[in-house]
């Protein structure tokens, strides 16, 4: 049985070009990214009962065909990846969004559960994921629902807990110049006219969530506080619960021999127990 690998870390780390590159060193995995009709993450996804999703096909007939090709279904639900879809409306991102599940859309109860049943779903070997286990259920978890530590602890304790037995393995991206690396990718995603796209929006999630409501966050510096907690709960989660599942490399001064070599080791590893 082949390993599952899980590429995580903060926003800036290098996690897509890490991704990338394992994907063309070892095409035996099959690549998932944020936003595809992925087997564990529901990242830029909508999940729908039926009633819901013929909802949106009545709504917009001119992308039915489009949103039934980017469909899966599991069970009663409908989950759709949306953001693979190319409209010019921006209300049509509106109404599919408003059904994903993070972000406090919905009550914890549903989400954990959501969650959890999709990764005890979840079967197969030599699957790659960028942003499968931290980034989304992390955040929601620390500025939607607001929990304690402790609570998130748990959570990934009980996820561990079902995902070791199919092959789970980690590489995660670390680095202690957030700030740095926020203003590297502040200034990377900006248009040819160095008007900045993926700030703004980032300072308004934080911003407008429940956490950073509470504790007035206004701009960069706060935005580099909470990377920087989230950053040692994640630590904490790997050293306490993954231990030797994960790989921690230092971002951007990792050599690609060293991911590869690990995924190899780990490969022959599982092959042999």
């Amino acid at each position: 049985m082949g390993r599952n690998i899980f590429i995580e870390g903060l926003q800036g780390t290098g996690k897509s070009t890490l991704v990338n590159r394992l994907a063309q060193l070892k095409p035996r995995y099959q690549v998932y990214r944020e936003g595809d009709l992925s087997p564990v993450e529901l990242a830029w996804c909508s999940y729908l009962t039926k009633g819901q999703w013929e909802k949106m096909l009545r709504k917009y007939p001119g992308f039915e065909a489009e949103i039934k090709n980017r469909t899966r279904v599991e069970e009663d639900r409908y989950i759709v990846a949306y953001t693979r879809i190319l409209a010019e409306t921006r209300t049509f991102y509106e109404d599919m969004e408003k059904y994903e599940i993070y972000n406090g859309r919905v009550d914890f109860g549903t989400f954990h559960d959501t969650v959890m049943k999709r990764y005890r779903m979840f079967s197969g070997e030599n699957h790659l994921f960028e942003c499968s286990f931290f980034q989304n259920s992390i955040e929601s978890m620390m500025l939607y629902y607001m929990m304690p530590e402790e609570d998130i602890i748990a959570f990934y304790e009980e996820a561990y807990g079902i995902l070791r037995e199919k092959g789970f393995a980690m590489i995660y991206l670390d680095s202690s110049q957030i700030r740095e690396n926020l203003l590297w990718i502040k200034k990377e995603r900006s248009d040819e006219n160095g008007n900045e796209m993926w700030y703004p929006l980032l300072l308004r999630y934080l911003k407008e969530s429940p956490y950073g409501k509470v504790h007035g966050f206004k701009g960069l510096e706060d935005i580099v506080a909470h990377f920087a907690k989230r950053r040692q709960l994640e630590l904490r989660i790997i050293r306490e619960i993954l231990k030797e599942d994960c790989l921690i490399l230092q971002a951007k001064g990792f050599e690609i021999d060293e991911a590869a070599n690990w995924c190899d080791m780990i490969w022959r590893g599982k092959e042999e127990k």
